[in-house]
């Protein structure tokens, strides 16, 4: 019996796999796989429209300081967790007085049982502006931003809450959230949802529509919120900012439309916490050179918690996963990488369109008459260096690929949203929901799988870039 043990464990092990794994899905073990482009029909756009002022999900539904807009974000552990809320109403025009932060209180109330809200948690408030040296453009002035953090919480719990200020009479009604599991490998959400380009479209209400369906335990936005910045102050927008309104002073935006997505997403991320990070449409230039304001003011990161000193990139733990969340917007160090060195490179997924109003990109610059000339590529707004051609492999002295290469396993451009679900330390599920499919029916699958045979995990850290913002 002794020399049968062995044997018994293995059987267990594989038992165990089994059962959290289908046979059916393809593995990247199973790679590298024939690179493949799924045609584009351009049918399926379905309705980029921004959703209209006038649409009951973008107005505005409460009184006075009454709290709207609510949100939960992560902290970097599952112990804390961030309420987020706007009271008082926003001003654009251009004689505008911004509200006092100091009138409103930030308090919330929370407990496990919805009746019983035991615990007080109170926060800061801000108010940010919009604003335009040039003659004709309005300024803007937001609400009340309220972010209040709950400390001490329990793993995989759920917690009741409401917010707002109760000296004022102005406190929500009761909403719920549920902690992450315990950080550790042996632990994980059940289903992280994971949209890019989300926008504030029809397309962008089929998206939610879907991931609402798919009960998602955390939400990851990563890049490109509203597309304020495809408007003019006076709430005038288009497809192609630049096409249409390319004599502006500077790069307008309309900032009530930050409100009116605030508004639409409530029913969802005030239950399901949101991670955000930014992309090139939150840049959102101002008066005094000032950018990202209304996604740093808007959103809470866990940024101080996990030892950054920037929104632009910060860190959180959910369960036995551990989040980096790094925009592209942030000073970094030069550094030279050579993955045919590394056994264990990264498995890259490129997502989108989660709903935004612009056209869908179909074209790639691998493909014929596709690649673009090197001076038109620099982007402002991008620091470090871009290299200007390929210094080794197939495509060494070229700026693009004259094939789709190898690493590019399968590209299809579509609407919809991703889901990940860990199964273990080893097995994570990627699964990609297109809207023009019927709810629960799969785009995309695979399963990613580490090996840590071939990838040993190190203890030593170190530091390859640093932020200079």
């Amino acid at each position: 019996m002794q020399k049968q043990k062995p044997f018994i464990t293995v059987l267990t092990l594989i038992t165990v796999l089994f059962s959290v794994v289908d046979p059916k899905i393809p593995t990247t073990l199973e790679g590298p796989f024939k690179p493949v482009t799924v045609p584009f029909d351009v049918s399926l756009r379905g309705h980029a429209v921004d959703l209209p002022d006038t649409d009951p999900r973008v107005q505005r539904r409460v009184k006075g300081y009454e709290p709207e807009q609510i949100s939960v974000s992560l902290s970097s552990s599952y112990d804390s967790v961030w309420i987020s809320w706007i009271t008082g109403e926003y001003q654009i025009g251009f004689n505008i007085t911004p509200l006092n932060p100091e009138t409103v209180s930030s308090v919330v109330r929370y407990g496990t049982i919805e009746h019983v809200l035991s615990h007080e948690a109170k926060g800061c408030s801000l108010v940010y502006n919009q604003l335009y040296p040039f003659e004709g453009l309005q300024n803007y002035t937001s609400g009340i931003i309220h972010h209040v953090r709950l400390t001490g919480l329990k793993p995989s719990t759920v917690y009741y809450y409401r917010c707002g200020d109760p000296s004022l009479q102005a406190m929500s009604g009761i909403f719920h959230f549920k902690t992450m599991p315990i950080s550790g490998p042996q632990s994980y959400p059940k289903r992280i949802a994971i949209v890019g380009d989300l926008g504030l479209t029809y397309n962008t209400t089929a998206t939610i529509d879907h991931v609402i369906s798919n009960k998602p335990d955390l939400m990851l936005l990563i890049g490109d919120v509203t597309y304020a910045n495809l408007y003019l102050t006076n709430g005038t927008g288009a497809d192609c900012y630049s096409c249409t309104f390319s004599d502006t002073p500077i790069h307008e935006t309309y900032q009530p439309r930050w409100d009116y997505w605030g508004r639409f997403m409530q029913d969802l991320v005030s239950k399901v916490p949101i991670m955000v990070v930014e992309g090139n449409h939150e840049i959102e230039l101002q008066a005094e050179n000032q950018s990202f304001v209304a996604y740093s003011s808007r959103f809470a990161f866990p940024s101080k918690e996990s030892g950054s000193s920037s929104t632009m990139y910060y860190s959180f733990n959910a369960g036995g996963i551990h989040f980096i969340m790094l925009g592209a917007y942030i000073g970094y160090n030069k550094t030279v990488y050579n993955y045919t060195l590394d056994p264990c490179g990264p498995v890259h997924i490129t997502v989108g369109d989660g709903g935004n109003r612009e056209k869908m990109a179909i074209p790639h610059a691998d493909e014929p008459g596709e690649c673009p000339e090197p001076l038109s590529t620099p982007d402002s707004h991008m620091p470090g260096f871009c290299a200007r051609n390929f210094t080794s492999g197939p495509a060494a002295g070229k700026f693009c690929w004259d094939w789709q290469p190898e690493y590019s396993a399968l590209r299809e451009s579509s609407f919809g949203h991703g889901i990940l679900e860990v199964k273990n330390e080893t097995w994570a599920l990627w699964t990609w929901h297109k809207n023009q499919d019927p709810y629960k029916e799969i785009g995309d699958q695979i399963y990613i799988v580490r090996t840590p045979e071939s990838c040993p995990v190190h203890p030593k850290v170190t530091k390859l870039w640093s932020a200079t913002r």
